[in-house]
């Protein structure tokens, strides 16, 4: 896919998640078949420059290009020294939180609360793009505020206007949070007027939905957050699927293992020990989610302290499951993040 100037391997994105899509992650997700994968997003706040979370959040070293950083704020000058501050440290694609629905985010007017202000979300676009000349810079929305206030087709248009290259759009509204269930009927409206391209988001988690949704609203590519939590491997499995029609033998116990292992090595790495046990708890979560025997030992490896604890405690358990010849990922009573396979209307 040719995206931003850009030659991606597909058009498969992974979705900019706060405390998921660190550098270990995103680089992991690129290898099992992502196409781009969104940081998370960064402060427009120079004051936090120096802190421990945005100096991480800023690492791309050794990062498969393209690299794609998210930043969020309110004010247009800070947001513009941010995109400048981002591309001087290694972004190649400055993109622009409006979608983030949280309400520490929304509370100071950041994130999708800037939906309910376009003259505002103008400013703010103008400025980044402005900012950044030779940089393209993406959008990321939901499709309104409420479900009274979709107005996704607007945001469109100023979107356009101020030059920004391509638009990301989760099917719910601010208030919905993430509950219900998405729906593609305003990505599609935004598709047909547009003449940049559009990434659909919002409950993405199996390759058959995948398809669906670029049936259904012509999207150019899809974006999925979610459903890649504990499962990165689901890129490869949709490109499978879109390029053949055919699914992908589902990933063996033993290729997870392996997959966790090098994940947790690469996050000890990055984070230091103390940290990186901490954030290792919940991928290695949704790594085990519907295995056999997991629950109890998702509750007992929560206890370990060490990381040397945590690793052998990890071994064990996936050691257990291939002497019981469990190969497969899922138990059948496994209950995924994915929607129901019906489009919602």
């Amino acid at each position: 896919m040719e995206f931003c100037g850009f030659t991606l391997r597909n058009n498969l994105f992974v979705a900019p998640m706060a405390g998921v899509t660190d550098r270990p992650f995103r680089q992991l997700c690129k290898t099992l078949g992502a196409g781009l994968a969104v940081s998370e997003m960064v402060t427009s706040n120079s004051l936090l420059y120096g802190s421990a979370k945005t100096i991480r959040r800023a690492n791309h070293a050794g990062e498969v290009e393209p690299v794609s950083v998210q930043i969020a704020g309110a004010d247009p000058q800070m947001m513009a020294d941010a995109a400048r501050h981002n591309v001087a440290n290694g972004a190649q694609i400055i993109d622009i939180n409006m979608g983030c629905p949280a309400k520490k985010v929304c509370n100071v007017m950041a994130g999708s609360a800037l939906l309910r202000d376009e003259p505002l979300v103008k400013q703010i676009l103008d400025a980044v793009v402005q900012a950044v000349p030779d940089t393209p810079v993406t959008l990321k929305i939901r499709t309104g505020w409420d479900s009274h206030n979709r107005n996704a087709l607007a945001i469109l248009k100023i979107a356009e206007g101020a030059g920004i290259r391509a638009l990301a759009i989760h099917g719910r509204t601010r208030c919905q949070q993430y509950t219900g269930q998405a729906e593609y009927d305003t990505i599609r409206a935004v598709k047909a007027a547009a003449r940049i391209p559009i990434i659909a988001n919002g409950d993405i988690g199996s390759p058959e939905k995948a398809k669906a949704v670029l049936d259904h609203t012509g999207a150019d590519a899809v974006m999925i957050g979610r459903a890649a939590q504990g499962r990165p491997w689901l890129f490869r499995e949709i490109e499978h699927f879109l390029k053949t029609g055919e699914h992908l033998p589902p990933a063996r116990v033993d290729e997870i293992h392996a997959i966790l292992g090098a994940h947790l090595e690469d996050l000890y790495s990055f984070y230091g020990i103390e940290t990186g046990v901490r954030v290792a708890r919940k991928h290695i979560a949704w790594y085990t989610k519907g295995l056999v025997g997991s629950a109890a030992f998702r509750h007992a490896m929560n206890q370990l302290p060490t990381l040397e604890l945590q690793r052998q405690a990890v071994n064990d358990f996936f050691f257990s499951l291939a002497e019981q010849g469990e190969h497969l990922r899922y138990t059948e009573s496994d209950s995924s993040n994915e929607a129901p396979d019906a489009l919602a209307a």
